[in-house]
């Protein structure tokens, strides 16, 4: 199969999941004897090569073009509050960079070149609107990848136009790929086609994702770097530090942990506007010897070692449609502690209960909730390590690369080929 793909964000620009998620399925895509183009955003010095080859793909990066001197006056009012330097201009990014993709996929790969793609693919509203103009175009299946919605990720308090892509993107998408039944039920409550709508889980690499992998040194070296003891409790939340994902709520169950282990610390990792709000809050709660900080995104390595050196993790997610954090944390022989609320695929990943069990949900509204599932991950060392095992078991079943590029590709030929999506 010939897949055109178009993804905001893809290595070496990683923002979250998506990159990873990205980069990770269509290596597998290639591993399998199909062909992939990706089209994707450029860095903004516009330093990165705008046609190469790498691992067996070939990667468009357009050069960016700033048109938001061009934009107040035509679009709609919940852009323009997003704020001159902030929103517009990345909204005028978005726009330039999907307009582009689909110029230089009809007029210079297809058109002048000769490329023949079977299939198109877009991920996320930041990339739909090259999807649909590449669609009308070539007269292509267009495939629809719904990783989150913005009414979830802003908890309602999105901007309309962001939402109206998204609609848009469901009703004209051959197919409606999304990465957990809980986000099907919600796309669907949004209005888009239950017909079409698939749900095809994300995965992890359980070999570089292992904990043989890391040393005893470098797992020392991790807990060393914030001032932990060989016998403290150390406690992971890795993510964005934003309301959604729920890091103020796990601060404030420390409390209630402590009382039953005192010997409990909490390592934060990650980035978002929400850092002052929490430092204040430890201050506040007198958490400074418990609550360790490290304000920063970092590296693939570096995350896989802090599974290796933490005793459970932690994503207390108020909105999480899939949770690839999880699955990584379970990967490493972690147990793990997930919100279970709302849109929540981390759901339908951590099994809570039985002889597979491997962690706990919660409802991530409750800090007393939050500190009852850490305490009983945490208070019996065999238990705890009986629920991480668990965990690598259930990757190894059923979330590997492997297992899901294979759904996801049978999946796509299901249209290419003119058949219905199967429910």
């Amino acid at each position: 199969m010939r897949v055109a793909a178009m993804v905001y964000e893809y290595p070496p620009k990683i923002v979250g999941g998506l990159g990873t998620y990205a980069a990770e399925i269509t290596r597998k895509f290639v591993l399998l004897e199909n062909d992939v183009s990706v089209f994707t955003m450029n860095d903004d010095e516009g330093a990165l090569p705008t046609r190469e080859l790498w691992r067996g793909i070939e990667i468009h990066r357009p050069l960016h073009i700033d048109v938001s001197d061009s934009l107040p006056d035509v679009i709609a009012e919940d852009v323009r509050k997003w704020g001159r330097s902030g929103g517009i201009q990345f909204f005028s990014k978005i726009l330039v960079y999907n307009y582009l993709s689909a110029s230089k996929i009809i007029n210079e790969l297809v058109k002048k070149e000769g490329f023949k793609y079977d299939i198109l693919v877009a991920h996320d509203w930041l990339s739909i609107i090259a999807g649909i103009t590449a669609k009308r175009e070539l007269g292509l299946p267009l495939v629809f990848h719904v990783h989150s919605t913005e009414k979830g990720r802003t908890l309602g308090n999105g901007s309309e136009v962001v939402s109206s892509i998204e609609y848009r993107g469901g009703q004209m998408a051959d197919l409606v790929i999304t990465v957990s039944n809980a986000m099907k039920d919600e796309l669907i409550e949004l209005g888009f086609p239950k017909n079409k709508i698939k749900v095809c889980y994300n995965g992890v690499d359980p070999e570089k994702y292992s904990p043989n992998q890391i040393d005893i040194a470098k797992r020392k070296e991790i807990r060393r770097s914030y001032g932990l003891n060989d016998d403290d409790q150390m406690i992971l939340f890795i993510g964005r530090l934003v309301l959604v994902k729920g890091a103020d709520k796990l601060i404030m169950a420390m409390p209630h942990v402590l009382k039953t282990i005192p010997k409990a610390k909490l390592v934060i990792v990650g980035l978002g506007d929400m850092e002052d709000h929490l430092k204040s809050m430890v201050k506040g709660l007198k958490l400074e010897e418990t609550v360790k900080f490290r304000f920063e995104f970092v590296s693939e390595e570096e995350r896989i070692a802090h599974y290796a050196a933490c005793d459970l993790a932690v994503f207390p997610s108020l909105y999480e449609p899939f949770g690839i954090v999880a699955l990584e944390a379970m990967s490493m022989e972690k147990p793990v502690v997930v919100g279970a609320s709302g849109v929540s695929g981390m759901r339908e990943i951590v099994i809570s209960d039985g002889p597979g069990q491997c962690g706990y949900h919660i409802n991530p509204n409750d800090p007393v909730d939050i500190a009852w599932g850490i305490v009983s991950s945490l208070q019996d060392s065999n238990r705890k390590l009986e629920l991480g095992k668990n965990g690598r078991k259930r990757v190894l079943s059923s979330f590997t690369w492997d297992i899901i590029a294979m759904k996801t590709l049978e999946t796509y030929q299901e249209v290419t080929k003119g058949e219905r999506p199967r429910a």
